[in-house]
């Protein structure tokens, strides 16, 4: 496992970012680099590698007889149906094993209801989403990817899983084993003895007059040498076997070193001259393409003008007929704005006559029905019955007061009698 990958955060995503295995995808938010659009397929691959963690083949594919994703699986779209639901059925799962029940999504459940759950259930591990949900019915996409990599990183929290520090082999590197000789001398040893007798230099201090006067004596020493030397008494066989002798000890060899400048030097000569030679024969080529290309547009350019001047009549009579399409499309949209207007109009008188006519079947009804009479005689016959009823209902009462004033009027006589015939007799004694 990588302990840290180089990202780019997508919005939940930046080229250059680095990021470590046990960091959220698309935590870190930064401008969106030239390799945001590929972010998706790094985060798709750490998330296939913590799903091998969790061991997902033997708790999910197996039980729920699903396939294996790819690498890419959620990254690149191949039928969003079924990677919606593997998206929902892999969420389920990180979740439960996170330690928070959460029930398989079924086939024919509500998608919107199983993301808005799902989004509910990874805001409570404190992750962020801030998208809209919509963007994970597709069941792909680099929002699929991040919801996914949190979930897992979640799971694998909850099961105590910590990344670790990658260790590396050592390569044990077999050094060529080369038979040193006396006069065998590497570039570090050159350098070194070159160091060495320059310090040397500098710490031995040199007084420049008696410099100067072995100088003198060197000089005078070597003419009279070079005068004694001019005519030779060595045997040119002698000398011929004593450089045979002495020229295995004479060789350098210079140990090369891969890491040197001066083989970097070498290097950069060599390409230098492979692409001074592949230019000089690209060139060729490429001016020979230039060549036909610029003829074959010439002639493209002679052939348009050459179109043009033959077509000119015709272009100037469909230019023509366009100007009297747009005129005619004016004219359609003026008299169809006063037609609406027209027929607007005509609903509206159309509807009053509607009324009008109603109203005039309701009276000429009225009038040709003769219930209306039978009725008013009906109502006519019984007032004369209550006037009847209400003429010998006053003459009793007319009767009853006429005896009532009758029988009065007799008591008052009988009355008056009674009162005056005693003092008639009273007045007699």
């Amino acid at each position: 496992m990588a302990a840290a990958t180089a990202v780019v955060t997508p919005s939940g995503l930046e080229d250059g970012v680095t990021r470590s295995h046990g960091e959220g995808a698309g935590e870190a938010v930064v401008e969106r680099g030239p390799g945001a659009a590929y972010h998706m397929f790094v985060v798709m691959e750490d998330l296939v590698e913590k799903l091998k963690l969790l061991r997902y083949e033997e708790g999910l594919l197996r039980k729920s007889n699903l396939k294996p994703p790819s690498r890419h699986y959620f990254a690149l779209p191949t039928n969003p149906g079924e990677q919606f639901y593997m998206f929902c059925t892999l969420a389920a799962w990180l979740i439960n094993k996170a330690g928070r029940p959460f029930e398989q999504p079924q086939e024919y459940d509500d998608p919107n209801a199983t993301i808005s759950n799902i989004l509910s259930e990874l805001r409570s591990f404190g992750r962020t989403a801030d998208f809209p949900p919509s963007k994970l019915k597709s069941g792909y996409g680099e929002h699929v990817c991040y919801v996914l990599d949190c979930l897992a990183e979640e799971a694998l929290k909850c099961i105590g899983f910590t990344w670790k520090r990658p260790s590396y082999p050592v390569e044990e590197v077999e050094e060529e084993i080369v038979p040193e000789d006396d006069a065998e001398l590497t570039l570090n040893k050159v350098d070194e003895e070159f160091m060495e007798e320059e310090t040397d230099n500098e710490e031995n201090f040199i007084d420049l007059n008696i410099l100067k006067a072995q100088t003198y004596r060197l000089d005078m020493n070597e003419s009279a040498k070079q005068e004694d030397i001019l005519e030779s008494t060595t045997d040119a066989a002698e000398w011929s076997l004593e450089v045979e002798r002495v020229l295995p000890q004479l060789k350098v060899t210079i140990r090369t070193d891969n890491k040197d400048w001066r083989i970097h030097v070498d290097q950069m000569h060599q390409h230098k001259s492979g692409i001074e030679s592949a230019l000089e024969e690209t060139k060729g080529f490429l001016d020979k393409l230039h060549n036909e290309i610029s003829r074959t547009l010439e002639k493209i350019g002679s052939r348009e003008k050459y179109i043009n001047n033959q077509l000119e009549h015709l272009v100037q009579e469909h230019r023509a007929a366009q100007a009297q399409l747009s005129e005619a499309r004016e004219r359609y949209q003026q008299g169809s704005g006063g037609v609406t207007e027209r027929t607007r109009l005509l609903a509206e008188v159309t509807e009053e006559l509607e009324k009008i006519k109603q109203e005039m079947e309701e009276k000429g009804s009225s009038m040709t029905d003769g219930a209306p009479l039978v009725k008013i005689k009906q109502s006519l016959t019984k007032l004369k019955q209550e006037t009847i009823q209400m003429d010998i209902r006053i003459g009793v009462v007319e009767h009853t007061l006429l005896q009532s004033k009758l029988k009065e009027k007799s008591n008052m006589t009988r009355d008056m009698h009674a009162t005056i015939i005693p003092e008639s007799t009273i007045g007699s004694y």
